[in-house]
């Protein structure tokens, strides 16, 4: 039976930047999206994970491996822009953000499920349930989603 990784399949530590007195660990999250594996830059100050800024630039591949080998060319020029360019981004409600980002790709994610297990690539009884699993934690999301709701950070420190 075929095995479907979450959402977020791997965090690569691309790189720690010193930027405006703040030293930003830079990672590579990747995602698979159902066609192709999407990588996104994101910035911390190693606070929180919650804060972390995302760089709105996508590094596509057909594998994991092609999107690590993607971001490990990025030079150090490269990823000051990519930093320049998230910490530009107007956002206020980074929390919120991050957790509706997460909630989508758990959504993704339990469609996925839920497809495979319908065409018959994956058990109807494994599917079932890491549908059920997935769905427990949608509700947990959402209420962490409801209680960062209006509630604003300040991008002095950063993300994650």
């Amino acid at each position: 039976m075929p095995h479907l990784d979450p959402p977020h399949t791997s965090t690569l530590l691309l790189a720690v930047l010193p930027h405006g007195g703040v030293a930003y660990d830079v990672r590579l999250r990747i995602e698979f999206d159902g066609v192709e594996h999407v990588g996104t830059v994101w910035f911390s100050d190693g606070t929180t994970d919650a804060l972390a800024m995302p760089d709105r630039g996508m590094l596509p591949g057909r594998t994991p491996e092609d999107v690590h080998r993607l971001a490990r060319a990025l030079t150090l020029d490269e990823l000051h822009a990519r930093l320049q360019r998230a910490l530009a981004d107007k956002r206020r409600f980074l929390r919120l953000r991050h957790q509706v980002d997460e909630l989508l790709g758990k959504v993704r994610y339990l469609n996925q499920v839920a497809v495979s297990m319908k065409s018959g690539v994956l058990d109807a009884d494994a599917a079932a349930e890491e549908l059920r699993s997935t769905e427990a934690q949608l509700h947990d999301l959402v209420a962490r989603v409801v209680a960062s709701a209006g509630v604003e950070e300040r991008r002095g420190r950063p993300p994650e």
